[in-house]
């Protein structure tokens, strides 16, 4: 279900990483859709990253999509966790109804998996996420993709190069403190 494309040493990608995010904190970025993009910071300090896809099934009902996300999260808590904060890509405007549908249902789940757990989450937008990694807020899927890359990741496509991209300005900003 999950694809895994790549595993950096400690802290290999980020050599400064503030107190506040090193140690035995395990982050996860997420850039929520149909194939949702993913990067964890885990508690050793490797980052990881991939993509899952959430794709409805012939015969699935509607919430089912929503089920396995629950599913992939837990599994994810369990399996590198626990997970100690949330930040996804918080998309304000969307091509077409359907992937604002899917998107409202992701974050819905998303906000109430992590309010059930005390999981603190934030959205960040896409033109801060863009703009932190490539200098430009309207760069393309290209251009994330190639940011990705230079920073020594290893992105399958732009969904988990823009997770890798709000997974960095996360730790780099101290989640937008800084």
């Amino acid at each position: 279900m999950a694809d895994l494309t790549l595993a950096t040493s400690r802290h290999e990608a980020i050599s400064h990483l503030p107190l506040a995010f090193r140690g035995d904190r395990t982050l996860l970025s997420l850039d929520l859709g149909t194939t949702t993009g993913w990067a964890l910071h885990g508690a050793d300090g490797m980052i990881t990253s991939g993509t899952v896809s959430f794709r409805q099934g012939r015969f699935d009902g509607g919430g089912m999509r929503y089920l396995r996300f629950t599913n992939w999260l837990t599994e994810l808590d369990r399996l590198s966790g626990p997970i100690s904060a949330i930040w996804f890509e918080e998309v304000r405007r969307h091509a077409g109804t359907d992937a604002a549908h899917v998107y409202g249902g992701l974050m819905a789940t998303l906000t109430a998996w992590a309010e059930l757990r005390g999981v603190p989450y934030d959205g960040v937008p896409v033109g801060t996420i863009k703009r932190h990694a490539t200098g430009k807020g309207n760069a393309n899927k290209d251009a994330m993709l190639a940011a990705a890359r230079a920073r020594g990741f290893s992105p399958a496509d732009d969904n988990e190069a823009d997770a890798i991209a709000i997974l960095l300005w996360a730790l780099e900003t101290r989640g937008g403190v800084r």
